[in-house]
C-alpha cells in the first residue's frame, strides 16, 4: 500500500448539538474544532445537521405536509377560470 496516496484514518466525533447526541468513530474527515471525549482524550468534532437522534425517519416525528392548503392555494391561482 503507498503511504502517500491514502487519507489519514482517525477517530472523530460526529456531533449533533440540535439533538445533543455525539457518537465517536473513525473517519477520514477532519476539523480545526476538538472535543475532550469521557475517555479523557481529546478529538477532532465534526457537527452534523441530522442524525439518528433528529431525523424524522428514526425517531417517528414526523412533519406533516399542508397539502390540503397547497392544492387550495394552486386552484385559487390557476383553477378554473370564468
Amino acid at each position: 500500500m503507498k503511504k502517500s496516496t491514502h487519507p489519514t484514518y482517525q477517530p472523530v466525533v460526529f456531533r449533533d448539538p440540535g439533538a445533543d447526541f455525539a457518537i465517536l468513530t473513525r473517519s477520514t474527515m477532519t476539523s480545526a474544532k476538538t472535543i475532550e471525549w469521557s475517555d479523557g482524550n481529546v478529538y477532532p468534532v465534526v457537527d452534523v445537521d441530522v442524525s439518528s437522534a433528529s431525523h424524522p425517519f428514526y425517531t417517528g416525528r414526523s412533519r406533516l405536509l399542508d397539502t390540503a392548503g397547497r392544492v387550495e392555494r394552486f386552484n385559487q391561482r390557476y383553477g378554473k377560470q370564468a
